[in-house]
């Protein structure tokens, strides 16, 4: 029964060690700007426009070779539709990402944003 002790409690310290790291490592976020947007002509035969943009990222705050998720959320609009919003996620990685979605030929992009952009550890 003495060692089953000294056994809990040297797991005990073990843990309690490992989630002190765990806790130790302080979370930033990178901040991420929408640049250059273009809007292509439509594409024969499916008549699709392509949405585009780079997505500038200062990951400056965050470890070495860091990426992480964001999504982008878009209000379209449609001719003969109702506006909806939706979100198209995608990944980033320091210095900028390029990012495009599809449109059909009777959709517009109303407004962006950026929204849910992952953590990432700090730089020390």
């Amino acid at each position: 029964m003495h060692r089953s002790c000294r056994s809990a409690v040297a797991a005990s310290v073990v843990a309690l060690i490992s989630v002190t790291q765990a806790l130790g490592q302080q979370l930033c976020r990178p901040a991420l700007a929408i640049k250059d947007v273009k809007f292509s002509e439509m594409q024969a035969p499916t008549w699709e426009r392509k949405w585009t943009a780079v997505v500038s990222v200062d990951a400056s705050r965050c470890t070495m070779n860091s990426t992480g998720s964001f999504e982008i959320v878009f209000s379209r609009m449609k001719e003969n539709g109702l506006e909806i919003e939706f979100s198209e996620k995608f990944t980033w990685s320091a210095p900028a990402v390029t990012v495009a979605v599809d449109f059909w030929a009777d959709e517009a992009v109303e407004r962006y944003w950026i929204s849910n952009v992952s953590a990432c550890v700090c730089a020390q």
